[in-house]
């Protein structure tokens, strides 16, 4: 699947809906609870989520992959947990503010 920043996607299988903040050229093997996710405008089928991809999605977090060249943000809540391939997407952590001393 070939993916670009601004694209929305969603699910197949569980409520999570998210935003390509920046993604790398080419194809992905995107997959959120274990399935490929879908156009945002296309109704989710009736596919199973894999209970080894059941950890959910935290609404307003981006998730990104170990090389930094892939960013998601969740824009809608799900069961179902993001990965490329069988490797999982981590939190990307906010930068600590300077100190005001």
């Amino acid at each position: 699947m070939q993916i670009k920043a601004g694209t929305r996607i969603r699910s197949s299988v569980c409520a999570t809906q998210l935003m390509v903040v920046q993604a790398p050229e080419g194809d992905l093997d995107l997959r959120c609870g274990g399935a490929p996710p879908i156009p945002i405008d296309e109704e989710p089928g009736d596919g199973n989520l894999d209970p080894t991809h059941k950890n959910g999605t935290q609404i307003g977090k981006r998730y990104v992959n170990e090389a930094g060249d892939l960013e998601l943000l969740c824009t809608q809540p799900g069961e179902g947990s993001l990965s490329v391939g069988d490797t999982a997407l981590t939190l990307k952590e906010a930068k600590p503010l300077p100190s005001s001393d």
